[in-house]
């Protein structure tokens, strides 16, 4: 039996909110305000009910809080596939900052699937989510506006400008993509080839078309395979360019699980990386670092995107009724030991 003050409660029975006020010596509204966010409380009276919770083992009951606030405390984070290496800094940082502001996350993944996405979606607004981070540029603009007709803030990666309830995140291709290309150029290469990724999603085509601007500063261009970003993408354009009579002296892929995979399919072809071809990746996922040899890449700087990613939720939250913000991150060549100067005859 548990006393204090007036509070007298049986060990098996489950504590109630009047148990903790009873226990505090507060009034039941003063401890729903604790509880739901509903009302500023003094901080010695808040900390002394949350000490209270803890030590009665009492448990917020999320649908009542949900109901109080109009909205619960879970901020969304929707991504494509949570076995792709690029998402795990993403979803950290994210809930880190979610934690640090009293959210807690609902993670949803697509899988490139447009009755998942729709699904996410759903799930976002029936959960009363008052934020959702998009981070896969793969969007149906009818499905985006879903979540603004329900007054639900957005921010999303690498899709339309911002606009009410809504932000965007641009990843700046073009300085990685450039400094690739020049680094590449002043080893000495000359033929090259390009693994992109698929061309419906916005990420790959900007990254694709990086590429394809940063060559013609030199008058070159590039023989380019469009893949899935995966490893069967690698080498199927590694069998096709050892098909071809002229070898390009240097590869960029659009993702670095492409490249990995060019890389050990050009080993078990007999060519050497980087003495007889050069390969540059995209992302820098901790695996770029771990290949044989460890890959030059384009970072994504994966977990401030996610950091990003929050605080825009956060400041949208804030300012309700205002319009979204654009935020450019920026890209950047990592030189590792996958390039080199290029071969004699290139």
């Amino acid at each position: 039996m548990l006393e204090d003050g007036n509070c007298k409660m049986n060990g098996g029975s489950r504590p109630k909110m009047r148990d903790i006020a009873e226990f505090c010596g507060v009034s039941e509204s003063t401890v729903s305000h604790v509880i739901n966010g509903t009302k500023k409380v003094a901080a010695k009276t808040r900390d002394k009910i949350e000490s209270a919770m803890v030590e009665l083992k009492f448990y917020r009951d999320s649908h009542a809080r949900r109901l109080a606030r109009g909205h619960s405390d879970f901020l969304g984070l929707i991504i494509s596939d949570i076995e792709n290496p690029f998402f795990p800094g993403v979803i950290k940082a994210f809930e880190s900052g979610a934690l640090e502001h009293g959210f807690e996350v609902l993670l949803c993944t697509t899988n490139y699937d447009g009755a998942r996405m729709e699904h996410a979606f759903r799930k976002m607004i029936e959960n009363k989510s008052p934020g959702v981070a998009v981070m896969t540029s793969r969007v149906d603009p009818a499905m985006s506006k879903m979540l603004s007709e329900h007054g639900i803030a957005s921010v999303f990666l690498d899709t339309s400008g911002p606009d009410l309830m809504k932000s965007n995140i641009r990843l700046n291709y073009a300085r990685g993509a450039t400094e690739a290309v020049r680094y590449l150029h002043h080893l000495g290469h000359r033929r090259y080839a390009l693994v992109a990724g698929p061309q419906n999603r916005a990420s790959h085509v900007a990254y694709r078309d990086a590429v394809d601007s940063a060559l013609r500063e030199f008058g070159l261009e590039a023989k380019i395979f469009e893949g899935e970003n995966n490893v069967r993408s690698g080498e199927v354009a590694v069998r096709a360019l050892l098909a071809d009579k002229t070898l390009p002296t240097a590869i960029l892929c659009s993702n670095d699980l492409t490249a990995i995979s060019v890389i050990r399919t050009l080993g078990r072809c007999g060519m050497r990386v980087p003495a007889d071809i050069s390969v540059v990746g995209a992302d820098d996922i901790p695996f770029a670092a771990l290949s044989q040899p460890p890959l030059t890449t384009v970072r994504v700087p994966r977990e401030l995107l996610g950091a990003i990613a929050i605080d825009t939720l956060r400041n949208m939250l804030e300012r309700k009724g205002e319009p979204g913000i654009e935020v450019v991150v920026d890209t950047e060549l990592v030189i590792r030991e996958s390039t080199a100067i290029a071969t004699t005859g290139s």
